[in-house]
């Protein structure tokens, strides 16, 4: 991949913005998880060094496209850098009519993208009216990398000069390092409810893996495939076929997608139902699957503490309630002590990753989670396609 670095450029004095994903969630006018605004700051504070007119932009929310909305307003992430940057960041919010006045090393942030029409639909008209703004623009915002919309994707198409800031950058070098030429033996852990949204993903995997780790309701559809009842569990009876191809596949080649052999089981989703231990034969016909058993747990364990490189892409059961969640736990902790290189991306994962406090022992992790899984089963992401075709000149 070759791309421009925000570090290859001299910016000083230049009008400069930045697309971040300053999507964080917001509770009476503050800030709630300050995640993505921290990993932001520094292609922000690179830019006020050197001296740019810096301008930064981004979505939040939902809102309907091309209406004002006060609840979607950027103004508690406005307040939130100001903290930051010990000085204060104006919100503007009529910078496509009037063109702000900023002074070097000033930064500004530009109210919420999705209240211009055209945004999602990247809109030839707004996508110039951006790059009109700036003299470079620079994409940063790695979590909609692979959404074509005019504030992520067109206004580098048209801006004088396009580059990838620190935070995307440092995201796929590091996506780089795990997938293209990953140490050997390399893990797959992909956790979450349904093997549906996932396949694509598993089918890319299971042909890069040495050992494809499937948890949470995904492992259900697995366990059903082997032949074993799930009950109640969450499972999707119609990719039952498609677990049983995907275990022989990577059995071909001497790979492995390890199944469960003891589960715990719940006879109701709630905070309260009980968890009883049982072997994975062994599950009734109103019973639920929400965690692996202990020896299962500890065999991943085993597998992790011997990885070369770790992707890790959500639990593998319902961590959320404690009584279900040891088998996370297990996961989590082998992550952090493995000597393995490993890369972590999306939601469930970060919230357990905070949940067993092991942020420092994770070697890389992503901000994203759609353009996570979309760079994993190797599909081009368009403002980084975008960013090479600038490259080029």
């Amino acid at each position: 991949m070759s791309f421009i670095k925000l570090t290859d450029l001299d910016l000083a004095g230049k009008r400069v913005l930045i697309r971040a994903d300053l999507n964080v969630p917001v509770k009476d006018g503050k800030v709630t998880s300050d995640a993505r605004i921290s990993a932001s700051m520094p292609t922000i504070e690179h830019c006020v060094a050197a001296g740019a007119k810096v301008q930064v932009m981004s979505h939040r929310g939902r809102p309907e496209e091309g209406k004002v909305d006060d609840e979607n307003s950027m103004q508690p992430i406005a307040d939130d850098m100001s903290a930051k940057l010990g000085k204060e960041v104006r919100l503007v919010k009529d910078y496509l009519d009037n063109a702000p006045e900023i002074a070097d090393g000033e930064v500004v942030l530009f109210e919420n993208v999705r209240f211009n029409a055209g945004e999602k639909t990247d809109n030839e008209d707004l996508a110039k009216q951006y790059a009109a703004l700036c003299d470079v623009f620079v994409m940063d915002a790695f979590g909609t990398a692979h959404r074509a919309q005019a504030s992520t994707h067109g206004a580098g198409k048209f801006a004088p000069t396009a580059c990838a800031g620190l935070l995307l950058a440092s995201e796929l070098d590091n996506l780089a390092k795990a997938l293209a030429k990953p140490a050997r033996p390399m893990v797959a852990i992909v956790g979450g409810s349904k093997v549906s949204t996932k396949l694509t993903v598993l089918e890319a995997l299971s042909e890069k893996v040495d050992q494809l780790v499937v948890g949470g309701g995904i492992a259900n559809t697995f366990l059903k495939a082997m032949g074993n009842n799930v009950g109640k569990s969450l499972c999707e009876d119609d990719l039952v076929g498609t677990a049983q191809e995907l275990v022989e596949k990577m059995k071909e080649r001497g790979a492995n997608i390890p199944i469960a052999t003891d589960v715990v089981c719940g006879k109701e989703f709630s905070e309260t139902a009980e968890a009883t231990l049982k072997a994975a034969g062994d599950v009734e016909d109103d019973d639920m699957i929400f965690d692996i058993g202990p020896d299962s747990a500890k065999e991943l364990a085993e597998i992790i503490s011997k990885a070369g490189t770790i992707v890790w892409n959500g639990p593998v059961g319902v961590f959320e309630f404690d009584q279900f969640g040891e088998g996370t736990k297990t996961v989590s902790m082998a992550i952090a002590d493995a000597d393995g290189f490993s890369l972590a991306g999306g939601g469930d994962t970060i919230a357990a990753i905070q949940k067993y406090d092991i942020y420092d022992k994770v070697s890389y992790i992503s901000t994203a989670g759609g353009a996570f899984l979309e760079y994993l089963e190797g599909k081009t992401l368009p403002a980084v396609a975008m960013l090479e075709e600038r490259a080029k000149g």
